[in-house]
């Protein structure tokens, strides 16, 4: 029978010259990292008091086009007697900022459509870059991302902070250690009731963003939580990458229903036609056979779950709806709860044993060391730990590529009845060039 290949309209583009790769990336080491923060967006007040615990890091710039925002960040500063930062609040600031010779880390926190321009233009500068999640929401300008990266030999960081949680920590060395034997399928997921936020004015989402992502797109529109700690620990271009992937969304039904409660029937929210479907479910294969089921929905009322199951020859684990852990000869039932808890302790990741102290002392201090069990701290702190020591960052470009191209991928298997499509190769062969998981050096 002959074979139908799965519909592939997002082609290579070329290197171009002297252009190559950064897997492993080292750069020269930064003694003390001096840090611009671009968007001040809903998380960066927890941020900036995270960073001003870093003691090889400098806040030197706050960029927001909201005075108001600006104003706050600095008065966070002057609490923490940090001293100021440089403010700026034009629209094409972010610009300057990232011309001036005396940044090291350009921070990125807008809306999503400034992300990829920000860091293009950051990395041309010479200036390394951390980028909220999704780092962008094209396959086009995830080949920025990636191209820019290679030529201007920059890093290029997604900030995927679930990486850093214990569970999953614990999980990915589990499998570093072989304790699950081969892995061979995972399931992630954003599963988080967002409708109020979405629709509140004041204090949600800056110009309702999401709401209008909703509204034109069909897919998985937050990718990245769910798919980034199963894709360390299935060593995900590092020895194997994603290959293919089907996506289906369910038709839209909360949106509408929440916002006639809310609003009324005849209000502007309940008249909107809201294109992405409550529930999108994708599957992924890998190019060695493994596959992974991805899912996103924001608007069901249904209880927070990242999901973080991971299935191989020697062992299943799994963190939502509870965490459970089960192993061969046993692999029907789940161990005891001692059992699991002596394990996770057994296993528990070196990186998060190295904060876990920093994260006990302020459990009860609104600095947001402890916030989310610390996986933000320690997020930040080994983003600025790796550039002072000039190692490779625990996540790359690649890693920001291939998470988010999910967003467009998904959109456009669900446009053609769940037509398969071909996961672009953001490293042009090389995927291979790692034949271990190389994180967290």
């Amino acid at each position: 029978m002959e074979r139908i290949y799965p519909l592939e309209i997002f082609k290579t583009p070329e290197r171009v010259k002297n252009q190559k790769h950064v897997l492993e990336l080292r750069c020269e080491p930064i003694e003390k990292v001096n840090v611009a923060f671009i968007g001040l967006g809903m998380r960066m007040n927890h941020t900036i008091k995270r960073f001003v615990h870093i003691p090889d890091a400098k806040i030197k710039v706050i960029c927001d086009i909201s005075k108001e925002k600006a104003e706050n960040a600095i008065e966070i500063l002057k609490h923490y007697n940090y001293g100021t930062a440089d403010v700026y609040t034009g629209v094409d600031d972010w610009k300057r900022i990232c011309e001036r010779k005396d940044i090291d880390l350009i921070y990125i926190s807008t809306h999503y459509d400034l992300h990829v321009p920000i860091a293009v233009y950051a990395m041309q500068c010479g200036k390394h870059v951390a980028i909220e999640v999704p780092a962008a929401t094209t396959i086009e300008d995830c080949w920025k991302l990636v191209d820019t990266a290679e030529q201007t030999q920059r890093h290029c960081m997604q900030l995927e902070n679930c990486n850093y949680g214990s569970f999953e920590m614990a999980t990915l060395n589990m499998v570093q250690n072989g304790l699950l034997g081969e892995i061979v399928h995972a399931e992630g997921a954003y599963i988080h009731d967002l409708k109020k936020l979405i629709f509140d004015t004041e204090q949600g989402y800056w110009d309702m963003w999401r709401l209008k992502f909703h509204e034109k797109k069909n897919g998985n529109l937050y990718p990245t939580h769910g798919l980034g700690p199963i894709c360390h620990a299935m060593n995900i271009h590092r020895g194997d990458s994603l290959h293919y992937l089907v996506s289906m969304s369910s038709n839209q039904f909360n949106l509408h229903q929440y916002a006639q409660e809310q609003f009324g029937c005849e209000s502007e929210f309940s008249k909107k036609d809201y294109k992405n479907g409550d529930m999108n479910t994708s599957l992924i294969k890998t190019i060695k056979g493994k596959t992974i089921m991805l899912q996103h929905d924001i608007t069901s009322p249904r209880p927070y779950s990242r999901i973080h199951r991971i299935s191989g020859t020697g062992g299943f684990v799994e963190k939502w709806p509870g965490k459970g852990i089960s192993l061969k000869p046993n692999g029907s039932e789940y161990l005891e709860e001692t059992q699991m808890d002596e394990l996770l302790k057994k296993f528990e990741h070196p990186v998060r044993k190295a904060y876990k102290q920093q994260i006990e002392k302020y459990e009860k201090d609104v600095c947001s060391i402890a916030k989310n069990e610390g996986m933000d701290y320690i997020m930040d702190s080994r983003l600025i730990y790796c550039l002072k020591n000039g190692l490779p960052l625990d996540q790359d470009v690649y890693d920001a590529a291939e998470w988010s191209s999910i967003i467009e991928l998904s959109e456009k298997s669900v446009e053609n009845y769940s037509m398969p499509m071909l996961i672009p190769d953001f490293l042009r062969g090389e995927s291979n060039l790692l034949n271990k998981v190389n994180y967290y050096s």
